[in-house]
């Protein structure tokens, strides 16, 4: 078993050295922990006589330092099952770093352990939550890390951590019904392409071939068909390549920062999906909203955070619009009216709640009428244009198989005279 040398303080804050042996470092550290010591120093002693042992030895220990203080990139899945877990054990009248040491011996938890070791560490270290968080994971954001500093200088962390779980909760399942009312219709263009493809590369050549047997003169029809098929067969590599062409162009025309904001403003006025996404914003935002302000974080700052999580960069700048008005004592209605984009309903909904010193609910509310009406809005695309493009497929089809048939038919008449 592998042996650690370790300098380490006392709980009085006396400085001691030793040796322990342990598997790995993880178990080193947590002798250390067991023992109240906090450790400065953790180093793997060698064996010279064993020293193929002992570098695996050491590859592995730092293998374990590096998945114990390196920053995680989490999902986020992670991030929602991390933030169910640890309210839950606050709420249940845990501290916080007692609840991050129950989750640390979870092992359903996966790489979660490791993330609440690296919290449990920084915390016991004096390091605030919210900056542990920001250390440890990047993936938690600006967002994340204000409301936790709320609760931390609040007291209930706990509450806010449970209602940040639901935001999180909300916001991913928003995100994957606006995907999937997105993903459907092309998926039905690229297999109805998919049959013509299969039409004119496969199915017409062997009609074609067929025919030929026959010596007989090939209708117009069959001609046209013929050629189409050639073309396609032949130059596939050129067509293939000018679409690849095309696409890789219009990727690297919206990905150039100085066009970016002009795409993520043409994507808001594209007609059926433009006002799919425009209502998405709408309850993000407003969620978003709710979330911070109801958590006890000032209007300015929750709009701040609000821009931060917002992607698109048309959308950015009318929050900073909003920002900067909200900034100078403007009501934050009539800021949103000021900007021009927002509906006269969620206007009025918020402004009601200026009224009753009840934005945090309203903004909520408004959320909620909103995320019903983007169901709508889903519902309505999807009932559209999956008959169309049905009935447009079906129409290339029955395109394709009058020619075939019309070839068939006109040969046979041919043989017949």
């Amino acid at each position: 078993m592998p042996t650690f040398a370790y300098k380490a303080l006392r709980v009085d804050g006396t400085q001691t050295s030793g040796e322990l042996d342990a598997s790995d470092r993880h178990g080193a550290m947590d002798l250390l922990d067991r023992g109240g010591l906090q450790p400065l120093n953790l180093d793997l002693k060698t064996d010279k006589s064993k020293d193929g042992e002992s570098k695996d030895a050491k590859s592995k220990s730092k293998e374990d330092e590096l998945e114990i203080t390196g920053p995680m990139r989490l999902k986020k899945a992670e991030i929602v099952l991390f933030t169910e877990e640890l309210s839950e054990l606050l709420g249940a009248g845990l501290q916080l770093e007692p609840a991050l040491r129950v989750m640390e011996n979870r092992e359903e938890l996966g790489k979660l352990k490791r993330l609440t070791k690296t919290l449990r560490q920084e915390v016991r270290d004096g390091t605030s939550f919210s900056a542990a968080l920001a250390k440890a994971s990047p993936s938690f954001g600006d967002l994340y890390c204000s409301l936790a500093r709320a609760g931390e200088v609040s007291g209930a962390l706990s509450t806010i951590l449970k209602r940040q779980a639901t935001y999180l909760i909300a916001i991913q399942e928003l995100q994957s019904r606006v995907m999937m009312a997105l993903i459907y219709p092309f998926f039905l263009i690229a297999s109805g392409i998919a049959v013509v493809v299969l039409f004119i590369t496969f199915l017409i050549p062997q009609l074609m071939g067929l025919l030929d047997n026959t010596n007989s003169d090939m209708p117009a029809i069959g001609q046209l068909m013929i050629d189409l098929s050639d073309f396609v067969t032949t130059w596939w590599w050129i067509i293939l390549g000018a679409v690849i062409g095309t696409i890789f162009a219009f990727i690297s025309y919206i990905k150039n920062p100085n066009n970016h904001e002009w795409w993520d403003e043409t994507k808001l006025k594209i007609p059926l999906f433009g006002k799919v996404l425009k209502t998405r914003f709408f309850v993000q935002f407003l969620e978003t909203l709710a979330n911070l302000v109801g958590n006890g974080l000032t209007l300015l700052k929750a709009l701040e955070l609000s821009r931060e999580a917002t992607p698109n960069l048309y959308l950015k700048k009318i929050i900073s619009k909003i920002i900067d008005y909200v900034g100078d004592g403007a009501a934050l209605s009539r800021t949103m009216k000021r900007v021009g984009f927002f509906p006269p309903l969620l206007l009025d909904m918020v402004a009601v709640g200026e009224q009753t010193g009840q934005i945090g609910e309203s903004l909520e509310r408004a959320a909620g009428r909103y995320d019903r009406e983007l169901g709508k809005d889903i519902a309505k695309i999807s009932a559209l244009i999956q008959p169309v493009i049905v009935v447009t497929m079906a129409l290339l089809v029955g395109i394709m198989a009058y020619m075939m048939i019309s070839v068939i038919f006109e040969t046979i008449s041919g043989l017949n005279t």
